[in-house]
């Protein structure tokens, strides 16, 4: 990923040497539960422990010769450790490290990212507190539809965020998974317990049944999940942009002073960072299906997935992380209008109403086909003309009148009725 979107907390996880750190991490574990079961002195793995470093400019000299990483990599940890170095690897293929190692990183970067993604949690759940009871009108088709209130709106944000996070936690238990199994995974040369033993010291599980490889399902459904995350994001940020619009401009982003908008029209002030979000979803969406092209691999393994998960995995948490940072910073400093919002649900004099006059109608003895005629031809006429009125349209229709008094057909463009049952809404996300 580019310098630009790669914040340090997030980018460190996935530098050469965070990824050395966790090979050796294994190959030590390895190592303690060999000794453990007996299989290697105590005193070899002790001075493993103390002398076992690496370089990773060395790392990549090394590679430039013999053209494969891993043993590249143990070439130069043994330049460090000396003799006890035969012990390190043994009975060992290169996926048994690279894989186990691989689960460290994603945990590891999962477990940021669901950070942030409380964070969001809690960003969300401040400004549907705020906006409770903003009214303000609901839209279905980008069309007028009937009253809601922001914070309505962001309850189904936050609601929607609880869902992601469970998704990741689940993800988190399906993917701290490693394997120690060996070529092919039949533990020829390696005792299963030596798995299970490393694998509890590192915080993982032992893949039920790997080949030399852990299925590579499990890597889709990772990014899938942050895939998934980012479409949600994405839908917040659309919202976000729709409703800065100029002839909306109900919200909008924060604009800091000295920002520009554009380079030749100084008015302008642009909803920059929700678009770029929506940028981004596209991206992880990408990464995604990169992902489910590498589960199909020969046999008990091949490398076809490596090349793509250099890219992918790194881009997709890299970009995940910059996503929910960016995306908190927004809700957190959103500029709401509720002025505008409530123009814009009185345009043409609260055609939005119109199926409160409706239900009015019906409830006083009117067939529902003639009060549906009345009412839409009162909405019609009032619609999109500068002076079209619906209430007043509604108030002198003679047929209205004739069922509904004054105060009755007032009761119908109150929007608290629309609002009746927010709190039911609200005490089941504990807001």
């Amino acid at each position: 990923m580019i310098e630009r979107y790669t914040l340090p907390e997030m980018g460190e996880l996935w530098t050469d040497t965070y990824k050395f750190k966790t090979w050796l991490q294994v190959e030590i574990a390895v190592c303690e539960a060999q000794a453990e079961l007996g299989a290697i002195p105590e005193a070899a793995v002790e001075d493993i422990k103390a002398k076992a470093n690496f370089d990773p400019k060395r790392i990549l000299e090394i590679e430039e010769e013999v053209r494969h990483d891993m043993i590249a990599f143990l070439t130069n940890v043994n330049e460090y450790v000396g003799d006890a170095g035969r012990y390190i690897h043994l009975g060992l293929t290169s996926s048994d490290v690279l894989d186990t190692a691989l689960a460290l990183q994603l945990v590891a970067s999962l477990d940021i990212i669901l950070e942030h993604l409380e964070k969001l949690s809690q960003a969300i759940r401040y400004q549907a507190q705020q906006h409770r009871n903003t009214v303000m009108i609901g839209r279905s088709h980008g069309i007028h539809a009937e009253p809601i209130t922001f914070g309505f709106k962001l309850a189904g944000w936050l609601a929607e965020v609880c869902r992601n996070r469970d998704r990741l936690c689940q993800v988190r238990h399906e993917i701290a998974v490693g394997k120690i199994s060996g070529a092919v995974g039949t533990y020829a040369n390696i005792n299963p317990r030596v798995e299970a033993i490393a694998c509890q010291n590192l915080g993982l599980q032992p893949d039920t049944a790997s080949t030399q490889v852990i299925s590579r399902d499990r890597h889709a459904n990772f990014v899938q999940q942050l895939a998934l995350l980012g479409a949600t994001l994405e839908r917040f940020a659309v919202e976000i942009r729709n409703l800065q619009r100029t002839d909306v401009l109900e919200v909008e982003e924060y604009f800091s002073k000295g920002q520009k908008g554009s380079s030749a029209m100084p008015h302008k002030r642009n909803p920059i960072r929700s678009e770029r979000l929506t940028g981004m979803a596209r991206i992880v969406r990408g990464h995604a299906v990169a992902a489910l092209e590498n589960v199909a691999l020969w046999h008990e393994r091949d490398i076809s997935h490596s090349s793509v998960e250099r890219v992918i995995l790194p881009d997709a948490c890299i970009l995940t992380h910059f996503m929910l940072v960016e995306i908190t910073d927004l809700v957190k400093k959103l500029l709401v209008y509720p002025e505008n919002m409530k123009r814009n649900m009185n345009l043409y004099g609260g055609v939005v109403f119109s199926q409160r006059v409706l239900l009015t109608l019906v409830d006083k003895g009117m067939t529902r086909e003639e009060a549906y005629r009345i009412v839409q031809s009162c909405a019609h006429e009032a619609w999109n003309k500068p002076e079209g009125n619906f209430h007043e349209l509604i108030a002198k229709n003679p047929q209205v009148m004739s069922k509904l008094t004054p105060p009755e057909i007032e009761a119908c463009f109150e929007p608290q009725h629309h609002l009746q049952h927010m709190d039911e809404i609200y005490q089941r996300l504990g807001i």
